[in-house]
C-alpha cells in the first residue's frame, strides 16, 4: 500500500505531468496548424533574425514558463512572460532596440495558509544602441530598468532598479550565436526590502536547419549578490527545438525548452520548461 506523504507527492507529481503533456500536445498541435503554410517566407532567415535580440524586427513574444515543484511545498510555478522587442531607427548609422519583458506570476504558498498568489510582476525594459552596420560581430548597449510594478509583495522586489546591458552575437552558416548580459541595482523603493543586485547571463547558441525548425539552448544564468554564497547562483543546462512558420500569412515562432538547474538557491525547482510562441513582423 501506498503511504499518505507518498500519496499526495504522487498526485502533485501527476499535476505537473500533465501539464507538461498538455504544454508538449499544445506545442505539436499548433507546428501541425502552421505547416500548410511556411513557404510563403523565408524561414530559413527569419529564424535567424529571431534568434538575434538586436535585429530589426519587431516581435512579440509570449514565453510560458512551468517550474513544477517549487518551494517547501513543491508546489508548481507559472510565469509568464510577454516580451515586445520594437525597433526604432535614430539615423543612417544606428537603431534602438527596446525589449521589455511584463511578467505575470502564479505563485504558490511557502507557509501554511498562505495561498497562491497571482498577478502582474516587476517589468523590466532594456534598451540597446546597435549599429546598423556592425561587421562580422553584431552588438547593442544601454541602459537597463526594473520598475516596482508588481501586484503583490510576494510577486516582485518592490525596488525601483537601473543597471546596463549588452549583447553581442555572430551568425555563420546555420550557426547563431553570441550572448546578453546586464546588471541591475536598486536605488529607490521600499527600505524595508532588500537591496537589488543582480546579474544575468543568457549565452545562446541555434543551430537551422531546413524549413524553418531549430535547435536552441539558451539558459537564464542569474546571480543575486545580495544573497549568501549557498543562495546565489540559477544555473540552467538544457535544450530546446522550435520552428518559423506563418499562421495564415502570420509569420509565427514557436519553440519548447527544457531546462535543469545544476546550481539553485534553496526552493527553487531543479527543473523548467520553457514553452514559447512570438509574432513576427519583418519589413
Amino acid at each position: 500500500m501506498v503511504g499518505g506523504d507518498q500519496k499526495v507527492w504522487m498526485m502533485r507529481w501527476n499535476k505537473g505531468t500533465v501539464k507538461i503533456l498538455s504544454a508538449c500536445i499544445t506545442l505539436l498541435l499548433l507546428l501541425r496548424l502552421f505547416s500548410p503554410c511556411f513557404a510563403e517566407v523565408k524561414t530559413s532567415d527569419l529564424a535567424k533574425q529571431s534568434q538575434n535580440p538586436v535585429a530589426d524586427l519587431i516581435s512579440i513574444p509570449f514565453q510560458y514558463n512551468l517550474y513544477p515543484r517549487t518551494g517547501p511545498k513543491e508546489r508548481p510555478l507559472h510565469v509568464l512572460n510577454v516580451q515586445p522587442v520594437i525597433p526604432f531607427h535614430l539615423n543612417e548609422k544606428w537603431n534602438l532596440i527596446t525589449r521589455t519583458i511584463i511578467p505575470v506570476v502564479s505563485q504558490p504558498e511557502f507557509i501554511s495558509d498562505q495561498g497562491r498568489e497571482t498577478g502582474l510582476g516587476d517589468i523590466n525594459m532594456s534598451l540597446f544602441f546597435s549599429p546598423k552596420k556592425s561587421g562580422e560581430v553584431t552588438w547593442g548597449i544601454g541602459p537597463v530598468f526594473q520598475f516596482p510594478t508588481a501586484t503583490d509583495d510576494r510577486l516582485g522586489r518592490d525596488k525601483w532598479c537601473a543597471g546596463i546591458a549588452g549583447v553581442a552575437l555572430k551568425s555563420k552558416g546555420p550557426w547563431v550565436y553570441g550572448a546578453l548580459v546586464n546588471n541591475i541595482w536598486s536605488f529607490a523603493g521600499d527600505d524595508d526590502r532588500d537591496d537589488v543586485n543582480q546579474t544575468l547571463i543568457q549565452p545562446f547558441i541555434n543551430y537551422n536547419l531546413a524549413g524553418g525548425w531549430y535547435y536552441s539552448f539558451a539558459p537564464m544564468i542569474t546571480a543575486d549578490w545580495e544573497a549568501d554564497s549557498d543562495n546565489r547562483w540559477t544555473v540552467p543546462l538544457g535544450l530546446g527545438v522550435g520552428r518559423v512558420t506563418t499562421m495564415r500569412k502570420q509569420p509565427v515562432n514557436v519553440s519548447l525548452a527544457l531546462y535543469y538547474n545544476v546550481e539553485k538557491p534553496e526552493f527553487v525547482d531543479d527543473w523548467q520548461l520553457r514553452l514559447q510562441f512570438t509574432l513576427l513582423y519583418p519589413k
